[in-house]
């Protein structure tokens, strides 16, 4: 998946604005949480215990949301409903593999971009509002 597909700036952007002045502090819980979950989530995919899958991929969904890493949150969920499913059927989880496999690679790709994008010493791509008119006042 190409890097600029990762994240939905909007969604970012209005997480960055609702959450003021601890954005930052709370973008570092996620980033936390995230590892954690990640790291629980192959733990339990190496277990094959469905159950132990749900609630760190359920916490991991529901976080990447918050700041716009739709794709993160879509492979997180897909992991959650297999999981669930497997635990309502007493099956292992071996459906998640697929989606747990790649995981990693893509929590720390998308922590990257938000990461960089949160840098306060980073220059933010021009929104179009409030810049000068060329020649003008």
């Amino acid at each position: 998946m190409q890097t600029d597909m990762l994240v939905d700036w909007d969604a970012f952007t209005q997480a960055r604005s609702e959450l003021g002045a601890g954005f930052v502090r709370i973008l570092g819980y996620f980033q936390e949480d995230g590892i954690k979950s990640v790291a629980a989530i192959e733990v339990a995919m190496r277990a094959g215990s469905a159950a132990a899958l749900v609630l760190p991929a359920h916490t991991l969904k529901g976080e990447a949301r918050q700041f716009g890493a739709e794709p993160l949150g879509v492979v997180a969920e897909k992991i959650e409903t297999i999981a669930r499913t497997c635990v309502e059927k007493r099956d292992a989880p071996d459906a998640a593999l697929e989606h747990v496999v790649g995981l990693r690679e893509l929590f720390e790709s998308t922590m990257a971009l938000l990461l960089r994008e949160a840098n306060p010493l980073v220059e933010r791509r021009p929104t179009g509002f409030g810049r000068r008119a060329v020649g003008g006042m």
